[in-house]
């Protein structure tokens, strides 16, 4: 005798005991608490990953799964070309597709926002055939369900095709409902976080084709101004001579005087123009080195043959014979008698400005450096410092050191910095201060600013050294913006009664921070050791 089984008078609607009827109805109650169970793991599981294409591989895994279909397509609306994609039809990854968002079962699904569950597609005139002629797959059954943002817009259509036995159900339906509604939240979150890196990418690439326009505009223009400004300074001398020479020409060569003031500054410019085009090329050198060096870390781990290892360094010997040759030597120093020496040089520079100097800290710290560069740098931040320093200021330089670095702070007590300015100090031929309030200044005049080379310069040595250069600064809070005034003397300013008053209200410091000559060594020897 044949052994009955309870779930087949189940389905074809027999009678059977009621032992039997409860067996089968624990049995569906197990199944629908597993489907449930393995839903929301599912939406657990998609809330840790804001990728979105890998998010889509995660939940049509587990919904084809849960859901007994054999496969899973989720198509996301593109608005800006009324489309429906997927980069995952019928689970071939990667493969990119896209339909009007009016074709097809999804597309009216799409629009219409209602469910549908069909048993036979191919009976239903709103059916797309051409994916599955495409890819040579037959489809059956299919239901396509619609899902929103949390503001109602619909974000897409979730479809599951060829439920592996019979058709897809009023379960199915309920249980396809509730996930939509969970995954929609995260897919949401995942679109805005996608468009916000695309964004940011986008404005990464568009600043990288700004600068490389800017570089070639400063080249174009230190090439251009170079003997037209030879020649008008011929002719002026020229023309000068000739007028001295003329009865009643005194009073017209006091122009020429102006002149020449302006085009000394014009020379300035464009020898200025060469130093940050050169000091460009260095930075793009030096970071095709770097590129070269990271690339290396990442793989050196790796089981690399030893003919590979040769090649690579061949490699970087090529690329390093493009890079012009370093004039500069590194020797081992103390670095406070340098600080010293700055200062000393600063008041021969600058005898006509009533600024005191400080000098403080360790007196033994020592660096492995290139002293003629440290020099320079010293140099230009101690005449930044004098130049936004009122007279009767005070500008302090302090060397500290510990067991990992040594730090030298020029910091002045001046007028500071404004908050949108910070961020752009040491991007080179950038000033803080309005071009026409220092244009006839002379250098380590008060408010007489610069374009920004010296600082852009030394990012450039800090990359190729391996030195920080950082900066603190506060703006005076008597004068908050460019525009704003400082006297340049702190008897003159009407805010303030007591040189105190003045020292308290603004200023700036610029940091230097090298490794200590230990560190330094124990880096560098670690540098020679790699290929």
């Amino acid at each position: 005798m044949t052994e009955r089984n309870p779930e087949d008078d189940f389905k074809t609607g027999l009678p059977e005991p009621p032992g039997e009827q409860l067996l089968v109805c624990e049995r569906a109650l197990s199944t629908s608490e597993r489907k449930l169970s393995s839903m929301l793991e599912l939406g657990r599981l998609i809330g840790l990953d804001l990728n979105l294409d890998d998010m889509l591989i995660q939940i049509a895994s587990k919904a084809k799964e849960v859901l007994e279909a054999d496969r899973f397509n989720l198509l996301l609306y593109d608005p800006k070309t009324d489309e429906l994609w997927t980069k995952m039809v019928f689970e071939i990854e990667g493969r990119e597709f896209r339909t009007p968002s009016h074709v097809g079962l999804a597309g009216y699904a799409f629009h219409t926002g209602q469910t549908v569950n069909v048993e036979d597609a191919h009976e239903d005139p709103r059916f797309f055939r051409y994916i599955e002629e495409a890819i040579g797959y037959t489809t059956k059954s299919m239901l396509c369900m619609p899902f929103f943002s949390r503001s109602g817009a619909v974000l897409g259509v979730m479809q599951l095709i060829n439920k592996r036995e019979g058709r897809f159900t009023a379960e199915d339906e309920t249980l396809l409902r509730m996930f939509t509604n969970h995954a929609s939240v995260f897919i949401e979150i995942a679109q805005l976080q996608k468009e916000r890196m695309d964004t940011l990418e986008e404005s990464r690439r568009e600043l990288a084709r700004l600068n490389k326009a800017k570089g070639k505009a400063l080249d174009h223009l230190s090439h251009e101004l170079k003997t037209p400004l030879a020649l008008i300074q011929g002719y002026l001398r020229i023309l000068k001579r000739k007028i001295s020479k003329e009865p009643g020409g005194g009073p017209v060569l006091g122009y020429f005087d102006i002149l020449k003031h302006y085009m000394t500054r014009l020379f300035e410019v464009q020898k200025e123009c060469e130093k940050i085009m050169l000091a460009y090329r260095e930075m793009e050198e030096e970071n095709l080195v770097d590129e070269l060096e990271n690339l290396w870390k990442k793989i050196e781990g790796m089981d690399i043959p030893v003919d590979t290892r040769e090649h690579w360094q061949t490699l970087k010997e090529c690329v390093a014979s493009y890079i012009p040759p370093d004039s500069r030597s590194e020797s081992m120093f103390l670095l406070y008698p340098v600080a010293q020496k700055a200062i000393a040089d600063t008041r021969a520079n600058a005898p006509h400005r009533d600024i005191e100097f400080r000098l403080t800290g360790d007196e033994d710290a020592s660096i492995f450096m290139d002293v003629v560069v440290v020099r320079d740098m010293m140099a230009g931040l101690l005449k930044n410092a004098v130049e936004n320093t009122p007279d009767g200021g005070l500008v302090e330089v302090s060397v500290t050191a510990d067991e990992r670095n040594v730090t030298v702070a020029v910091r002045d007590y001046g007028i500071g910095i404004t908050e949108q300015n910070k961020e752009h100090v040491f991007e080179g031929f950038f000033h803080t201060q309005e071009t026409d309030l220092y244009g006839s200044k002379n250098a380590y005049d008060f408010g007489a600013g610069g374009k920004g080379l010296d600082l852009f310069q030394m990012k450039v040595y800090g990359r190729r050294f391996g030195f920080d250069i950082s900066m603190k600064s506060s703006r005076c809070v008597h004068i908050p913006t460019d525009r704003d005034l400082c006297p340049g003397r702190i008897s003159e300013c009407r805010f303030v009664s007591r040189r105190q008053d003045c020292l308290e209200t603004g200023g700036t410091t610029f940091y230097l921070t090298f490794p200590a000559v230990k560190e330094y060594l124990k880096t560098s020897s670690r540098d020679e050791s790699t290929p």
